[in-house]
């Protein structure tokens, strides 16, 4: 299977697993030995940016404290990624769209609370991870659909409906979706 780096993933009406149920995941990384991506539509409850930093005790974010963190997913819980806009990389970024970078460290929350970090980001806890062969797997099973991220789905969609749009976006509606086929 081709790689799913910079694709989102939506997951099937039919997945069976509430910790994706209306999820749409954009990948990170996805080669033969294992895959990697973030949530982008499931932000948390109880926890924005200004608490994150506090919790960090790197100050009082100047600019977007009231902003959602995510839930990235099962994996990694304590661990903080950024996907951003590509206009601030730094050397540890990696690029996953021509568009979208990911990074992982720190210092790119305190570029964000000085507020000369990217323009747009979402910061999540948490990842998706998959092993070798596991999402193609998945992917064989109709449990994940796909299409091209961009920037437009990514970060200014709204996301409590950015899972219907997928769909929509894929000629498809949820409500009619058999995840998987017959034979005759």
């Amino acid at each position: 299977m081709p790689s799913l780096q910079g694709q989102l993933l939506v997951a099937s009406p039919h997945i069976g697993d509430e910790r994706f149920e209306k999820t749409v995941i954009l990948m990170c990384h996805h080669d033969p030995e294992s895959a990697m991506g973030l949530v982008i539509n499931k932000p948390a409850s109880r926890l924005n940016l200004g608490d994150l930093y506090e919790k960090l005790d790197i100050g009082a974010p100047r600019f977007c404290a009231a902003n959602p963190v995510h839930i990235g997913g099962p994996v990694d819980g304590n661990r903080g990624f950024v996907l951003h806009s590509q206009d601030h990389m730094l050397p540890e970024s990696m690029t996953v769209t021509h568009e979208i970078g990911l990074t992982a460290s720190i210092d790119i929350l305190r570029d964000i609370t000085e507020g000369v970090g990217p323009a747009q980001s979402i910061v999540s806890l948490g990842c998706a991870g998959w092993s070798a062969g596991q999402l193609d797997r998945e992917m064989a099973e109709n449990v994940w659909l796909n299409l091209p991220a961009s920037t437009d789905l990514v970060f200014d969609h709204d996301r409590r409906t950015l899972w219907q749009h997928s769909f929509a976006a894929l000629g498809i509606d949820p409500g009619f979706f058999a995840g998987s086929a017959g034979s005759a």
